[in-house]
C-alpha cells in the first residue's frame, strides 16, 4: 500500500473512532500526543544546545521551544476530546467561565507573565527587588519568575545561594526596584567619620584623591550610555565625577564619598577604598579615625573665654631674663 494511501486510510479510521466518542482510544490517542510532544521538545532542545550560543540566546529559545510544543500539544488534546461536540460555543464559553472562576491565580499569573514579556519590567540577568527580596533574575515562566537571593544576612549584597520564586501577579501589585535595567550602575556612598581634632581639610583632598584613584571613570561611551539612557527616561544627570560631602555628627567630622560603582562590585570597590583610606591616614599625624565616644566636657576649665571658660593667662617672664632685658635697655 502507497504512503500517501496509508496515511489516508489512518485519519479515516482516527475519524470515525473519534466520532464514535470512543473514550479508551481518545485517552490513548492522548497519550501519545504527550509522548511525541515530549520527544520533539527533547530533540529540538539538543539541536539548540549544539549551536553554543550565548548562555542567554540558548535560554531564551530552550524556553520558547517548551512553551510552544506545550501549547500545540495542549490544542492537539483539546481537539481529540472536543471533537465532535455539539453546539461547540455553548460549551466553550461555559469552560472559559468555569475555568476563569476556578483557575482565578493562575489566569492572573499567566497575564503577569505577558506583561513582562511585553514591557520588560524585569529581564533575565537582571538585578531587582521587590518586597524586600534582593536578587538577579535566573529564570521566567508563565506563573512565576526566580531570582538568586543576595542580601539579607550575608553583607553587600552578596548571594546567599537561595532561589526565591515570586508569582507574576506581583509585577501589578507591588514596585520593583531594577538595578540594572538600562544601565549597569549604581550610585554608593562610604561614609568616613575623624575626630573633631583631625585636619579635616587635608583628609577631605586624600578622599577625593583616592576616589579618583579608585573609582570609575565616565568618560567617552560610558558617559554618553549614560546620557542616552536619561533622554529615554525623564532623569535629570548631574555631574558624574565622585565626590566628598561634609557634615558633622555627633562624634565628629563625617566625610561622605559619594561615587558611581558597577551593580555587583559594591563590596570589592568598598574594600579597596577602606584599604587605601586606612594607608593613607595611617601616615598622616594629624588626623585620626572617630568612633562613638562619650566625653565629659568642664566648661568653666576648657571652654572659651566668651562662653564662660577660664580666662586667658599671660606667659610669666623668668627674673633673670627680665633683669638682662632691663640692663640692656639702660645700656
Amino acid at each position: 500500500m502507497p504512503p500517501t494511501k496509508a496515511i489516508q486510510t489512518a485519519v479515516a479510521v482516527t475519524e470515525e473512532l473519534l466520532q464514535s466518542g470512543n473514550n479508551v482510544f481518545k485517552f490513548l490517542l492522548s497519550v501519545v500526543i504527550l509522548i511525541l510532544a515530549l520527544l520533539i521538545r527533547k530533540a529540538l532542545h539538543r539541536i539548540i544546545l549544539r549551536q553554543k550560543l550565548p548562555p542567554q540566546t540558548a535560554y531564551f529559545w530552550t524556553k520558547s521551544v517548551s512553551y510552544a510544543v506545550v501549547f500545540a500539544a495542549a490544542m492537539l488534546i483539546a481537539g481529540v476530546w472536543l471533537y465532535g461536540v455539539s453546539n461547540m460555543a455553548t460549551f466553550l464559553g461555559l469552560l472559559s467561565a468555569g475555568l476563569a472562576v476556578a483557575l482565578r491565580e493562575p489566569l492572573v499569573n499567566l497575564v503577569g507573565w505577558l506583561f513582562i514579556l511585553m514591557r520588560h519590567p524585569l529581564s533575565l540577568g537582571d538585578r531587582i527587588e521587590i518586597e524586600a527580596i534582593k536578587g538577579d533574575v535566573i529564570d521566567m515562566g508563565p506563573f512565576f519568575f526566580s531570582v538568586l537571593e543576595v542580601g539579607n544576612w550575608v553583607m553587600a549584597e552578596q548571594s546567599t545561594g537561595r532561589i526565591i520564586h515570586i508569582p507574576n501577579v506581583k509585577v501589578f501589585t507591588v514596585p520593583i526596584a531594577n538595578y540594572t535595567q538600562q544601565f549597569p550602575y549604581i550610585w554608593d556612598e562610604l561614609p568616613v567619620m575623624i575626630t573633631f581634632e583631625s585636619n579635616w581639610e587635608k583628609a577631605k583632598a586624600i578622599l577625593e584623591r583616592i576616589l579618583e584613584e579608585q573609582t570609575v571613570k565616565f568618560t567617552g561611551p560610558e558617559e554618553k550610555e549614560l546620557r542616552e539612557t536619561a533622554t529615554r527616561y525623564y532623569i535629570k544627570l548631574g555631574k558624574l565625577t565622585p565626590t566628598v560631602y561634609t557634615t558633622v555628627v555627633d562624634s565628629g567630622v563625617q566625610l561622605t564619598m559619594r561615587y558611581l560603582t558597577p551593580v555587583r562590585q559594591r563590596r570589592g570597590r568598598d574594600e579597596l577604598l577602606w584599604e587605601a583610606i586606612l594607608r593613607a591616614f595611617a601616615k598622616e599625624d594629624d588626623i585620626d579615625l572617630a568612633y562613638n565616644t562619650q566625653r565629659v566636657f568642664y566648661n568653666p576649665r576648657e571652654g572659651k573665654p566668651g562662653t564662660g571658660g577660664p580666662a586667658p593667662t599671660r606667659m610669666k617672664t623668668p627674673r633673670g631674663q627680665a633683669g638682662a632685658r632691663s640692663q640692656a635697655r639702660n645700656a
